[in-house]
């Protein structure tokens, strides 16, 4: 997995979306991130971890290629602004719902 700046993030974000825009999907993760590089302790060992801010990770794959970035607390409006254009730009690709499926349930049901 490469770990990304923000911005060549949400490039790389895009020539993914690109990539699959006719087969594919493209699977995109947010988790709390703390710094942690390596995994927690067993019980009965002192925790002496704190972070000193909160943080997410944000990871998207399409299967084959793998990237993430790490967003501080100071960047987060302006990456959420930037991601959300993006997803508005990229997310033309999804099927609109069957109505004729909707219509047969409710005359079934009466």
């Amino acid at each position: 997995m490469v770990l990304l700046e923000n911005d060549s993030f949400l490039t790389e974000l895009t020539r993914l979306f690109q990539k699959c825009r006719t087969s594919g999907s493209v699977v995109i993760t947010l988790k709390k991130y703390d710094g942690r590089t390596k995994p927690m302790p067993k019980k009965g060992y002192p925790e002496s971890f704190e972070p000193a801010d909160n943080k997410c990770l944000v990871r998207a794959s399409d299967g084959k290629k793998k990237i993430s970035t790490v967003v501080s607390t100071k960047e987060v409006i302006k990456f959420q602004m930037a991601y959300s254009n993006l997803l508005r730009a990229h997310i033309d690709g999804l099927k609109k719902k069957d109505k004729k499926s909707k219509s047969k349930k409710t005359k079934a049901t009466q």
